[in-house]
């Protein structure tokens, strides 16, 4: 109608306004397990103040499943618990459901850069000492001529198995059940070890962290299979 209020438009972009913050809110969070900020990018702060409407009380949500994959989490009242509790006390944003999302991810970035050679990526990931590992068997491969091939074709569980806090610095070891393939082809195409075939494996990884570190990045620390 000419001349009168627009209505709608007003009501539009209030609702763009709307998917702007949500998707902000959620594409916005970090787990600390992403690719080091590029040079100039502005740095975490897990100490600065917490958005308005969430609780600053360190207080831990009970177990469930998140996506496809089953998480496990401690109950408060036992030490992984209290640990995280503890750990939530200094950083607020710690979660740890958002912490076993991110663990998870982080898991099958180190498992495809181990098989492609991508150092890079794993440097970034991994704490020096198991970072040497993993290096020393790429360079053997290599030099070997062999090629690897590694895939993540399901994660079944993950679960923290025990938590830790010295000072500032946090480990927070989980446990991962995943159906992976994995095989390694000699120089020749033959395969020199593994299968094709879909096996089920238990790994037990431990992540770390300097809590009052401007640096968000939870480092692989040790690994081992159960």
């Amino acid at each position: 109608m000419s001349g009168g209020f627009p209505v709608d438009l007003i009501l539009f972009a209030m609702v763009a306004a709307f998917l702007v913050l949500r998707l902000r809110s959620v594409l916005g969070r970090r787990t600390g397990f992403e690719r080091p900020p590029r040079e100039g990018a502005a740095p975490y702060d897990p100490r600065a103040p917490r958005p308005a409407g969430e609780s600053d009380q360190p207080e831990l949500p009970p177990p469930a499943a998140i996506g496809t994959t089953r998480h496990v989490v401690p109950d408060a009242r036992t030490p992984a618990g209290q640990a995280m509790v503890r750990i939530k006390g200094i950083d607020p944003s710690f979660e740890p459901h958002g912490f076993l999302n991110g663990a998870e991810g982080a898991f099958r970035m180190v498992v495809d850069a181990f098989a492609r050679g991508d150092r890079e990526t794993l440097r970034a990931l991994l704490a020096d000492d198991v970072y040497g590992g993993f290096e020393g068997a790429i360079t053997a491969r290599e030099q070997a001529g062999e090629t690897q091939r590694s895939e993540v074709r399901a994660m079944q569980e993950a679960g923290i198995e025990s938590a830790d806090l010295r000072g500032s610095v946090a480990d927070v070891t989980v446990r991962f059940v995943s159906d992976q393939v994995n095989l390694t082809t000699a120089s020749d195409g033959s395969i020199s070890a593994g299968a094709e075939a879909v096996t089920e494996l238990t790994d037990i990884w431990t992540f770390q962290r300097d809590l009052r570190s401007e640096d968000p990045t939870w480092r692989l620390v040790a690994t081992r299979s159960a």
